[in-house]
């Protein structure tokens, strides 16, 4: 086979100064665009999880979190990471705008140039504070969301990744082992979200139990993506394709099975349900346990960091009520305890036979890393819950008092006014919805069955009679001139090629063929092209008087078999038949 290394020497020693593993640089570039996936992915999840009204936004933050952070890694971030020259507490200048980031590795262990490393970086920086947009959903303000991603991933991520994975950090000197991000992404992150789900305080309804996911769909699809964009995340921190990037591959798919067929267990037991949100949430959260120790523990270690990851979380999730902040999303529960019990795990069950897959073959042992305690090494757990501590504080103290000073600037109000939590960050904010095409409630500002609806409104009128929609106009009446719905352009005559959908699934259906002899059109099919209300719908029936068919526009010429006339019939009845065919 060829060597794929590319030597560089120096002209003055004649001495090799670094090499390019030309194979390990395009693993590092495929894993960046895999990682990448992992932002809308996340997208889709948190969207799938909350309610309609509040869907698009979950997805602009998650795809706008990358922008701004990409935009502010290139500026100064990944210099206040890996600088070189860098502190212990935080890096340098000596790569803003990228400056010396080109062709020679960061670091002279690598064989992949210092522009592949800086991108695949990058990659985790843009996901982590679209995580703590989680626990903030659905009364957050947009606005202020740029100031917030810039400035927290300066002054948080920045510097908890520095002290991480920096050269000189102090994390790094006291030995902490973290594989790929259980310090940095999960634990910066969760604590983020439960500060700033503080500062902005409750949903206004929050003790009503409105915690449905408005699309499972939606979330199944998100963990796909993000199950396989976490390949790479983990996998891709080797920075080589190698045995050791082999190795937590497996480890991370095996953690993330195990935790998910553990919590829809513990999710069948609890409510006799087989449920694909348990499914997808264990999965999620065997993912982030596994993520610090993926490239320090074996397959089989892999298995219990999986089961303990999701038992944990499970009941962390299962006392969320008993917090004195409003987690919309689970972002601590799954995230932060995740991450926490995946460091701690790591401290017992790394074994430095993993770490020397990463070196080559023959390396002496007495060179390569000691593992946790499975090696006799008992002082890593307590580094392990040091790197706990300092960087769950730092994360917290420091996220609140941005999110205090940012909302103490009148025009970046982090939190939504009662009219906009009550219509939707989507309408209120962006002016869009994620599902135009259905008639909504201008109460709660969601979709609604026309059918189950009307049943309602049925009922209520029954009840009390006279009543029921003139006060429900006169209540709402500010709502709906906030969400700018013209009711009166309508286009008149638009076939109803759609069925209505059948919420009895156990009703029998005839999908049996109908002659044309069996027809009894006694009006036209058309309907109003309009996205009604159904009471207005309703009224629009009531109203109907005679239907002059001559005077409708939809009309169509046919030709008459019996005459060489042509005649103008209207498109919402079927031609007239002849005398025989009737026979």
């Amino acid at each position: 086979m060829p060597d794929n290394t590319t030597m560089t020497t120096d002209p003055l020693t004649g001495t090799a100064s670094y090499s390019i593993n030309s194979g390990d640089t395009g693993w590092i570039m495929i894993c960046s665009c895999l990682v990448f996936i992992m932002s809308p992915a996340l997208g889709f999840f948190y969207a799938g999880l909350a309610r309609a009204k509040n869907a698009l936004s979950l997805m602009y933050l998650t795809v706008l979190s990358v922008a701004v952070v990409s935009f502010q890694w290139y500026l100064i971030g990944y210099s206040l990471t890996f600088s070189g020259t860098g502190g212990k507490f935080i890096g340098d200048s000596a790569n803003f705008l990228l400056r010396g980031v080109g062709l020679k590795p960061a670091l002279p262990t690598h064989t992949i140039p210092a522009s592949a490393f800086m991108i695949f970086q990058a990659m985790f920086a843009c996901l982590t504070p679209a995580l703590a947009f989680g626990s903030a959903a659905e009364r957050m303000s947009l606005g202020p969301a740029i100031i917030f991603i810039f400035v927290w991933t300066t002054l948080v991520y920045d510097i908890i990744t520095c002290w991480v994975w920096g050269p000189n950090g102090w994390l790094t000197v006291m030995g902490v082992m973290d594989y790929a991000g259980g310090t940095p992404v999960h634990i910066s992150s969760g604590l983020a979200a439960v500060a700033y789900a503080m500062v902005i305080g409750k949903r206004r309804d929050y003790n009503e139990n409105v915690n449905t996911p408005h699309n499972v769909s939606f979330v199944f699809l998100g963990l796909a993506l993000m199950w396989f964009g976490w390949f790479a995340f983990n996998a891709g921190s080797a920075l080589a394709a190698n045995a050791r990037s082999v190795n937590s591959l497996v480890c991370t798919h095996l953690s993330a099975c195990t935790a998910s067929v553990v919590w829809v267990f513990l999710d069948y037991r609890h409510s006799r349900k087989w449920s694909i949100i348990g499914l997808c949430t264990g999965a999620v959260a065997g993912l982030a346990t596994i993520t610090p120790g993926s490239g320090f523990v074996t397959p089989s270690s892999s298995l219990a960091f999986g089961a303990i990851g999701s038992i944990v979380c499970y009941i962390a999730l299962n006392y969320k009520h008993k917090y004195k902040f409003d987690d919309a999303l689970d972002v601590f529960a799954v995230h932060y305890i995740g991450g926490l019990v995946g460091l701690v795990l790591t401290g017992i069950f790394a074994q430095r036979d993993v770490i020397a897959l990463g070196y080559p073959e023959g390396t002496p042992l007495d060179t390569i890393q000691i593992g946790g305690w499975l090696d006799g090494n008992w002082m890593q757990v307590p580094i392990q819950l040091a790197a706990i501590a300092s960087v769950s504080g730092w994360s917290f103290v420091v996220t609140y008092i941005i999110l205090v000073i940012i909302n103490k600037i009148p025009a970046l109000q982090l939190r939504l006014a009662d009219e906009d939590e009550i219509i939707g960050t989507d309408w209120a904010q962006m002016g869009e919805r994620a599902y135009g095409y259905l008639p909504f409630d201008e109460e709660t500002g969601t979709p609604v069955s026309r059918r189950s609806n009307d049943d309602e409104v049925q009922q209520e009128n029954v009840a009390n009679p006279g009543s029921g929609q003139h006060n429900k106009k006169s209540n709402f009446k500010n709502l709906r001139k906030l969400l700018m719905t013209d009711r009166t352009t309508v286009i008149k005559g638009v076939p109803d090629l759609i069925e209505e959908p059948v919420l009895d699934y156990g009703q029998q259906k005839d999908m049996g063929g109908i002659g044309l002899h069996e027809l009894r059109l006694s009006e036209p099919t058309g309907r109003d092209l309009l996205q009604k209300t159904p009471s207005r719908h309703r009224e629009e029936i009531q109203e109907a008087g005679p239907i002059d068919v001559e005077g409708n526009p939809m009309k169509a010429l046919y030709h008459s078999k019996d005459s060489d006339t042509t005649v103008n019939e209207s498109t919402s009845h079927s031609p007239k038949l002849s005398e025989k065919s009737k026979e």
